[in-house]
């Protein structure tokens, strides 16, 4: 026994000895998980997501790194992390003495936050972590990115008539409010939001495009969730717009909103003047509602309201016109999704709501569930006034006493799978979240909207024909593949 423990002493001792070991032979490198980090796209001056790399050591030995650095400095704005050490301005952009012994491995945090670059385009921004081995070999890990020139704008209030009309982009970290009395347009301009930003009118908004330019409203993340997945791509990246009580006469065209909270709310408000009209306009892939508007004035002409976890289009009490509109509700993220469209004489919590007017013509509302048309009349004492008229309705076919509000309906057969449900469109892409809500040859929307009730164009400017088509979108053979 006392023979075999200065063995088993001394086994130990030169297995330590033999994993401590470092060399220096040039030939024994580095393995990283990536030769590249790429960022994507950055606004300047605004803080990058976090990227991750791995440095593993698979040459047989230990390896010493005598100084890991970035090549530029603090000239290119990246800021790295290096197995828990950051190269900051104190350390010179640069550690030293990183040891890792044989099949180990550390990890590469990296950032970025890039000075202006004077472009108006967004331009090409690199740097490369150096890791100088004991042997005096260098190996390099090239960090890169897209940074674009943006005007920030932290917390706006509009209190007097403003027109904002810029190809520069303008990132919106603190929101936007319009004051009462004041008026603002935004025209051919796009906003990125962050996430705790949107607008707040308690005056008024125009949006509309400009020089063929349409406005557009999104979140601030240019980067991806995943390879195959933008950001862009994934709901409630920003706040949305909020048209509070004293808010009236608003005006929406000719505008998208995607990707945010809730898109639209119109809070309650005289149904004498009109709160809102919205044209040629999309809001899509909302994680609360499309639009949501209650004891409002509105009307809603050749818009396209899609995938959103509550209802697409909600409406309690009111007056409230759509037409030639596309409501597809096929929200990806939560199968306890809303409805296409949802009407009520109440306001949700048991107050009644009179629904003054729900007319509702030339419209798809469709989507994955066998029911997205919703009506909740708590009380048949209030007033619930409503129509459809030439529609394409995914929905149980009323009884024949209901046809006054129901004229001239394609209702669709859940069972259909050749022309029900997504197969209306040109592309309902769920694994990529890709949608193209123009319709498909096997839609039985095309060629069935009232003349008399369709504008002269479609959502994307094209001429509507003798006998136009339900929904937004007018058919466009070369453009569809189903």
């Amino acid at each position: 026994m006392f023979l075999i423990l200065p063995l088993l002493a001394a086994m130990l001792l030169l297995s330590c000895s033999d994993n401590e070991s470092f060399t220096t032979s040039p030939s024994n490198r580095l393995t990283f998980s990536v030769d590249t980090v790429m960022l994507d796209t950055v606004f300047s001056r605004v803080p990058s997501s976090t990227r991750t790399f791995w440095v593993f050591n698979h040459s047989g030995d230990g390896i010493r790194c005598s100084n890991v650095r970035l090549q530029q400095g603090n000239q290119t704005g990246f800021r790295v992390n290096v197995d828990g050490i950051y190269l900051g301005a104190t350390e010179g952009y640069q550690t030293s003495d990183i040891e890792l012994r044989n099949k180990d491995s550390l990890r590469v945090f990296v950032e970025l936050t890039s000075p202006m670059n004077n472009h108006t385009d967004p331009q090409l921004l690199e740097d490369n972590l150096v890791f100088t081995l004991e042997s005096g070999a260098e190996q390099k890990v090239n960090l890169r990115a897209f940074t674009w020139d943006a005007e920030m704008v932290d917390h706006l209030v509009v209190s007097r008539d403003t027109t904002i009309s810029t190809t520069r982009p303008l990132v919106v970290s603190g929101g936007i409010e319009v004051a009462e009395n004041a008026t603002l347009q935004l025209l051919g301009t796009t906003l990125y939001f962050r996430a705790n930003a949107g607008i707040d009118v308690y005056g008024r908004l125009i949006t509309d495009e400009h020089d063929g330019r349409e406005t557009l409203l999104r979140g601030d993340r240019l980067d991806h969730m995943f390879d195959y997945l933008p950001y862009d791509r994934v709901s409630g990246q920003w706040q949305g717009i909020t048209f509070h009580d004293s808010s009236f006469e608003n005006v929406i065209r000719h505008t998208e909103l995607h990707s945010g909270s809730n898109g639209i709310v119109c809070d309650s408000s005289s149904t004498a003047r009109s709160k809102l009209t919205m044209e040629y306009s999309t809001i899509h892939n909302m994680q609360g509602y499309g639009l949501m508007a209650t004891n409002c004035r509105l009307s809603i002409n050749t818009c396209q309201i899609t995938n959103t976890l509550m209802d697409c289009l909600c409406v309690r009490g009111g007056m409230v016109d759509v037409s030639n509109c596309t409501l597809a509700q096929f929200y990806p993220f939560d199968s306890n999704r809303g409805a296409a469209i949802r009407f009520a004489n109440n306001t949700g919590d048991n107050s009644p709501c009179p629904l003054e007017r729900l007319q509702v013509s030339n419209t798809i509302i469709t989507g994955y569930a066998d029911d997205v048309l919703m009506g909740e009349l708590a009380d048949s004492a209030v007033v619930a006034e409503y129509a459809f008229d030439h529609c394409l309705i995914r929905t149980p076919k009323v009884e024949t006493a209901d046809s006054v509000r129901f004229k001239a309906t394609i209702w669709e057969d859940v069972k259909d799978t050749i022309t029900a449900g997504d197969k209306n469109f040109a592309l309902v892409d769920t694994d990529n979240l890709i949608y193209d809500f123009s319709l498909a040859k096997t839609s039985m929307a095309i060629g069935a909207a009232l003349p008399a009730q369709s504008m002269p164009t479609d959502r994307q400017g094209r001429r509507r024909d003798d006998q136009p088509d339900m929904g937004c979108f007018e058919f466009e053979e070369a453009k569809t593949e189903n």
